[in-house]
């Protein structure tokens, strides 16, 4: 992989490690947050500001988990679960980034799978919901290939690029059984 101004250095040798986010993580996660690729397959805005994640990390939401992926001490990738609240306390919505210069490397994918372990054996969380754009081609198989169906699309969801963007809507509800 080619070294650039925005992917940082990483040891060859270190193992991704799948761990709690804190509030310390706030630069590094303000980096990739800020990555074009990342900000357009998200509901971010240009521009986050480190302080507005470390206020976010500060004050996590209850009865969800938000994890990220580091290699080498470099956060490559962050996701989490945002447990509804009511009568809605069985579903979590879940939102994920990886960094634009280290997307399709299986960081997704590891972190998307702790996160419905995490659900389904320790939180009782029955039911994993999401947004993603329908051009994301990447993530959409992702998330198939981790059991979530698409419910729905929802026309003209965000604004982005200059212009309306749809998102399908998916999730993957945990059966009794397994």
């Amino acid at each position: 992989m080619k070294q650039t101004e925005n992917s940082p250095a990483l040891p060859l040798s270190s193992e991704l490690l799948i761990r709690a986010s804190r509030p310390g993580d706030y630069e590094q996660m303000a980096v990739m947050l800020n990555q074009p690729g990342v900000r357009r397959g998200t509901l971010r805005l240009p521009h986050t500001r480190p302080e507005e994640v470390r206020s976010w990390l500060e004050k996590p939401s209850d009865g969800g988990l938000q994890l990220v992926a580091e290699r080498g001490g470099v956060i490559l990738g962050a996701a989490g679960l945002h447990r509804q609240a009511g009568r809605r306390h069985h579903a979590a919505m879940l939102g994920m980034s990886v960094h634009d210069a280290y997307q399709r490397q299986g960081i997704g994918r590891s972190l998307l799978l702790e996160l419905i372990d995490a659900a389904d054996n320790w939180l009782n969380i029955a039911r994993i919901e999401l947004t993603v754009f329908t051009d994301n081609a990447g993530a959409i198989a992702l998330y198939e290939g981790a059991g979530f169906v698409t419910e729905g699309i929802h026309k003209a969801y965000a604004f982005r690029d200059g212009a309306f963007a749809d998102v399908l809507a998916m999730a993957r509800i945990k059966t009794p059984a397994g």
